[in-house]
């Protein structure tokens, strides 16, 4: 499928509600992560196909779904992984945690929540399909009363010196404040300050950041101390982090609108009979 044959409309955001839809939600971050970004799969991932870890029982999947595609198995088109603050403290610790000491931001005193296992089919990496993204975890954090937002978020790739502009750049640039900054575990520790200010091409630098990472500093993001080389991924790690307070207000409000927008749309039959039975794709909860 090209990029010009996706039908937006057809096309909606909502929480996973079966564990059908969370396996689907796995054999999606299997195939973009491990078969078109080369990730290294343990051989339990590799038989059934599907990225997973102990994490995913309890989280939220946030998930992106193409209801034009016949197969219900490939409709799921994007996800995201939300890990809220009361179930990680009852698993024992968040994904971050793995790489980064984040005892600021548990002690801040906001309603934390994790980001994680972001991912979207090739063709669907569209502007309109991250807004969508976008909108469902704005209504998402809405419902949770959420404080502050947190996770990792990769480059591609493990060679240092091809990303020391990039690293400079996010360091320099886009370090979140002391009280709530990150930094990256002592025996997992990359320095991120390898290019002086003064010698970083600011533009050049932003444009080569992944499209995830550009949409976060977009809306206001900031980056941990350090960064981190996940072999196992093929990528390079920083941790990124956005107080809800510092979200940039053209984009909070701009999400705002559109849920707004979506809860007074008047709704079909059509749309009654996709969603009989499920408040969660008209309400992400």
């Amino acid at each position: 499928m090209g990029i010009s044959q996706i039908n937006i409309e057809t096309v909606e955001v909502k929480l996973a509600e079966s564990e059908e839809e969370i396996r689907a939600a796995q054999r999606l971050r299997y195939r973009v992560f491990y078969e078109e970004y080369k990730a290294q799969p343990t051989e339990e991932m590799a038989r059934e196909r599907r990225d997973m870890d102990e994490y995913d029982s309890v989280a939220d999947h946030l998930i992106v779904v193409d209801r034009s595609i016949k197969d219900p198995q490939d409709r799921i088109v994007g996800t995201y992984r939300l890990l809220r603050r009361e179930e990680a403290d009852k698993h024992g610790q968040f994904y971050t945690s793995s790489e980064y000491d984040i005892g600021q931001l548990m002690k801040n005193g906001k309603n934390l929540l994790e980001l994680g296992r972001s991912c979207v089919l090739a063709d669907y990496r569209t502007r309109p399909i991250m807004q969508l993204l976008w909108e469902g975890l704005t209504e998402y954090m809405q419902e949770h009363d959420t404080g502050m937002l947190f996770g990792c978020a990769s480059l591609y790739g493990t060679d240092i010196d091809n990303l020391a502009e990039q690293l400079s750049y996010l360091h320099h640039y886009h370090l979140a404040p002391e009280k709530v900054r990150p930094r990256a575990l002592d025996k997992l520790y990359t320095n991120m300050n390898l290019i002086p200010k003064s010698k970083i091409d600011e533009r050049k630098a932003f444009k080569a950041l992944p499209p995830l990472i550009k949409g976060y500093l977009r809306v206001g993001c900031t980056i941990g101390e350090g960064a981190v080389v996940d072999h196992q991924f093929n990528t390079t790690d920083v941790c990124i982090v956005l107080p809800m307070d510092q979200f940039a207000e053209r984009y909070r409000n701009h999400y705002a609108r559109k849920i707004d927008q979506k809860s007074k749309k008047p709704m079909t039959e059509d749309d009654a009979s996709s969603k009989e039975g499920s408040s969660a794709a008209a309400s992400i909860r």
